[in-house]
């Protein structure tokens, strides 16, 4: 299985603004510039999730980019799936177009092979599901991987 660079970016994003937004809203440079992604493709990703209901977008001072829900809720397969459709779909074998072979008919149940496949493709995505941004950030806690500044505070006389 190969994810495409589109879905690798989203999940580097959401893992930015779970780790270092920690509820605050992240301005996509920001997060383009710790993650070493492109803005502009990244601006783009992020359209894509808070289409899906993943992020949500806040203008003005101290705006940008926040999570919907709670890193607790959101999984490595809704982002996955938001950026490139199902992780079961994307393991799916499908004839490729064009194919001119008249495939053989075969009994209810014998196509072994795609059977497998499919049992796989749903492991695949059970894995998926069963990380959430919360593993990702507690990961980087235990290793030590270094927060970004908060946003500065402003007092007011």
């Amino acid at each position: 299985m190969r994810l495409t660079s589109k879905t690798a970016y989203g999940v580097q994003a959401m893992f930015d603004l779970a780790f270092h937004g920690r509820g605050r809203a992240v301005q996509a440079r920001e997060n383009a510039e710790r993650q070493g992604m492109p803005l502009r493709y990244l601006e783009q990703i992020l359209q894509d999730l808070r289409r899906a209901g993943l992020v949500e977008g806040k203008r003005g001072p101290g705006g940008g980019y926040a999570l919907a829900r709670p890193a607790t809720e959101v999984r490595l397969s809704d982002v996955v799936a938001a950026l490139d459709g199902p992780v079961e779909e994307i393991l799916s074998w499908e004839e490729p177009a064009g194919d001119k072979r008249k495939a053989r008919p075969r009994a209810e149940g014998t196509d072994v092979p795609t059977l497998v496949w499919r049992e796989l493709a749903g492991q695949v995505a059970g894995l998926f599901g069963g990380v959430t941004l919360q593993d990702l950030v507690a990961r980087a806690e235990t290793m030590g991987v270094a927060r970004a500044a908060g946003a500065p505070q402003m007092y007011f006389i």
